[in-house]
């Protein structure tokens, strides 16, 4: 099917450091398949902790090619979960000191990957 109007896709992902980048872009899959445990696991005597949260966002009209927009979160896998807020990875997420679980929601919000890429989006058309 053809499409009349505007068209925007999202997707993002967990990239460990030490990890080569795992889970990136199975971070869904590995997530359901492992947990955070897992996660912890496989972190288990790893010094280097560092890790982003990654998003793309693609966007397109009819007739134009697609572009795309990235946002990052930079931070670090904690030793063991912390938080009930959030979802995923929030819990072993830590930015600043607090998990991602540990922060109220527009604390949250305003660091966001996603919303980072979507803000990103906004500057874009508002360019046009």
């Amino acid at each position: 099917e053809k499409l009349d109007g505007p068209v925007m896709i999202e997707d993002a992902g967990l990239f460990i450091e030490s990890l080569k980048g795992f889970p990136g872009v199975y971070s869904a899959y590995i997530f359901d398949t492992i947990g955070n445990e897992g996660i912890l696991r496989l972190m288990d005597g790893i010094e280097d902790r560092r890790a982003v949260f990654r998003s793309v966002l693609g966007y397109a009209e009819p007739g134009m090619e697609p572009i795309f927009f990235r946002g990052e979160l930079e931070g670090e896998i904690t030793a063991e979960p912390r938080g009930s807020g959030g979802f995923g990875y929030d819990p072993i997420f830590e930015v600043g000191g607090k998990t991602i679980a540990e922060m109220e929601i527009a604390e949250k919000n305003e660091i966001s990957h996603r919303g980072a890429s979507i803000c990103a989006l906004e500057r874009w058309l508002a360019s046009r």
